[in-house]
């Protein structure tokens, strides 16, 4: 039976949401236990890693890079298990509390175990529970809204990505550090505590939350119709295109580190560690944000209407110039020459201005986008946007390894084929972004088409 103090109905006002503030802060947590996990991962297996007599067992460069896609991608996978269990059956409140306590069980078994059978236990746990969460985290973000604050939800989502990169910003400087310093379990250990207090926050706000009740046979019934594979059809061809910005925005965390590890890592005066040059796309995105919402977008608004299509249109030709530096970079390394890791600042500005214009609008377009009873099923869905550009970069790994170790694609043209993926998919997109009819859907009302309820607001 569901607790009679929830609030299970978004709150007449035109304020912010009194959940937002919980939610923010349980996402700060947790994206500093992730990311400081996630940028430690690959320097742990090709340097830390161990086998079950304590002897050092490390994988290969290429070995490891393909392990780490694999990961993220499974990690995105899940993320539909956990939308059907959230909408159908427990609602978001109980399925992210519960599988936040099997994210914070893997985080405790890669900080205890550093062999493969612990590297294996804790990424499974991590990502059934971190990727079973993520489409009801964001999605209850937009829960919050009804008609009469709605004018602030793309507000609460900007906030929602400025804690994810304030808590990453924090664990990409520490983890690394701790990792160099002290070892794995102290590395590992932190980001686990860090998910604890996640769910800790969580639960404080559970009487602040607007709680959803589960649509049980009616959602499944709703959900699986003609109808609903329609609308999940016509989002699937948008979201196929923003795979290919997350086969490249995720390389920042695994071959973009092992490209630094090869460079003058001497900048502004500091000695940096490898991983570590990961927290500069937090530091842009936390400075990009305000700067794209009150600057570059009316800007661009003032030439052509810049639709939330344009703007992924735009995002994926800026990741992919991001690319071309990296691939400069590796022309330099292969010549002998060993680069200062300056030369990639340009190269995160680029991915992080990307990120911008693809990820924050992807997030908001799969919200409201989505008919009201099929919110986290669709964020599972641009979650799996995101598996299948890891899995598509872990199969480019597999396929260009040869059996003497030697790779097919390597240097820089292994950049500059990821570069021209980017920008040349636009091509397609201006077409696909043309025949896309959009609408809004919010808790509580009619779907009324975009430029209405921009015109409402």
């Amino acid at each position: 039976m569901p607790d009679p103090k929830f609030i299970t109905t978004p709150l007449k006002t035109d304020k912010m949401p009194p959940g937002i503030p919980f939610i923010i802060g349980n996402e700060a947590a947790e994206r500093f236990n992730f990311y400081g996990m996630r940028a430690i991962l690959v320097v742990f297996m090709t340097q830390y890693l161990r086998d079950r007599s304590g002897a050092l067992a490390p994988m290969n460069e290429n070995q490891a890079n393909e392990w780490y896609h694999w990961f993220l991608a499974s990690n995105y996978f899940f993320p539909a298990f956990g939308a059907i269990l959230a909408d159908a059956f427990w609602g978001k409140y109980r399925t992210i509390f519960w599988l936040s306590l099997v994210y914070c069980a893997g985080s405790i078994a890669l900080a205890v175990d550093g062999t493969r059978m612990g590297l294996f236990l804790g990424l499974t746990l991590i990502a059934l529970g971190s990727g079973g969460i993520k489409p009801c985290v964001s999605s209850n973000v937009g829960d919050q809204f009804g008609s009469e604050n709605k004018h602030l939800i793309s507000r609460a989502f900007g906030w929602f990505y400025f804690s994810v990169n304030f808590g990453s910003f924090f664990s990409i400087l520490l983890i690394p550090w701790l990792l160099e310093k002290y070892g794995p379990a102290p590395a590992f250990g932190v980001p686990a505590v860090l998910m604890l207090v996640a769910t800790v926050i969580f639960w404080s706000g559970r009487y602040k939350f607007v709680h959803i009740p589960p649509g049980g046979k009616t959602f499944l019934r709703d959900t699986f119709t003609r109808e609903g594979f329609a609308a999940l059809g016509r989002l699937a061809i948008i979201f196929a295109f923003v795979a290919i910005f997350w086969s490249l925005w995720d390389q920042s965390g695994g071959e973009w580190v092992l490209q630094a590890a090869k460079m003058n890592l001497h900048f502004m005066g500091i000695d940096w560690i490898a991983s570590q040059i990961q927290a500069v796309n937090a530091i842009m995105i936390l400075a990009f944000i305000p700067l794209f919402q009150y600057v570059i977008y009316p800007a661009i608004n003032r030439v052509f209407p810049l639709t939330p299509l344009r703007k992924i249109g735009l995002g994926l030709i800026v990741t992919g110039l991001s690319f071309l530096v990296s691939a400069w970079i590796e022309t330099q390394i292969g010549a002998g020459l060993k680069p200062n890791i300056g030369w990639q600042m340009p190269a995160y500005a680029l991915l992080s201005a990307g990120e911008v214009m693809v990820s924050i609008t992807s997030l908001e377009f799969a919200y409201t986008q989505s008919p009201r009873h099929m919110k986290s099923i669709v964020m599972a869905l641009y979650l799996w946007s995101i598996t299948l550009g890891n899995a598509f970069t872990a199969l480019v790994h597999w396929f260009i390894a040869n059996p003497d170790g030697t790779l097919k694609l390597h240097g820089a043209a292994y950049y500059n084929f990821f570069a021209y993926l980017s920008i040349g998919c636009v091509a397609v997109w201006v077409f696909v972004a043309k025949a896309y009819k959009e609408k809004t859907y919010l808790q509580g009302e009619n779907p009324v088409p975009l430029a209405d309820a921009a015109s409402e607001t």
